[in-house]
């Protein structure tokens, strides 16, 4: 075992990433990470006091690169239609490029642990959340923007989160794993649903 340096921990966060996705939070101990990275387990708690901690860690590490461009997205100044579309296409992208990030919301979800359901929303997800809502009321003040942005992303995360399936249901077709595919289907059902509305 090598002595934890300071590249270590984004080693350590970058190796637990794919494992929490693999196995979730309960199906990883911190023994196992410790000996996927090459250190003791003791260097592994000197940077990381519990596994919640670095669960959360690795759960923000996955985000992070992600929600820095939707935040850039969201902030600028274009027609909110526009900012709906371009969010939409990035989030598709990331999403379709990052399957550990998937998984691992998907995991826990179905976990459902409400003290680190609690963390995520308020550690995680807390501000791009707020800057989605707050494009859903630029876009329609008559709806409400909360069920408005649950539905923005939980229709582009299913998409991604049944590519298992999809290609064995009924008129499947190839197109339909295409992240641009995707994120037109998504901004265009969002925008005609705001217009019937």
């Amino acid at each position: 075992m090598r002595p934890l340096n300071t590249k270590s921990k984004e080693e350590i966060l970058t190796i637990a990433i794919p494992l929490f996705a693999g196995s979730g939070y309960s199906g990883v101990s911190m023994r196992a990470i410790a000996l996927k990275v090459g250190v003791s387990a003791a260097a592994l708690y000197h940077h990381f006091p519990d596994k919640q901690t670095l669960y959360l860690a690795a759960m923000a590490q996955a985000f992070v690169d992600k929600a820095d461009s939707l935040e850039e997205i969201l902030s600028s100044r274009v027609a909110p239609e526009k900012r709906l579309a371009q969010f939409i296409t990035c989030l598709c992208e990331l999403v379709h490029k990052d399957n550990d990030f998937s998984m691992l919301i998907q995991r826990e979800m179905m976990d459902g642990d409400e003290s680190r359901l609690q963390l995520l929303a308020s550690e995680v997800y807390h501000s791009l959340f707020q800057g989605v809502t707050e494009l859903c009321q630029e876009l329609d003040p008559k709806h409400d923007p909360y069920l408005l942005a649950i539905s923005i992303i939980g229709s582009v995360m299913y998409h991604f989160q049944t590519a298992a399936i999809r290609p064995y249901l009924p008129h499947s077709k190839e197109q339909h794993s295409d992240p641009q595919v995707v994120a037109r289907h998504v901004t265009n059902f969002v925008l005609q649903g705001l217009k019937t509305g």
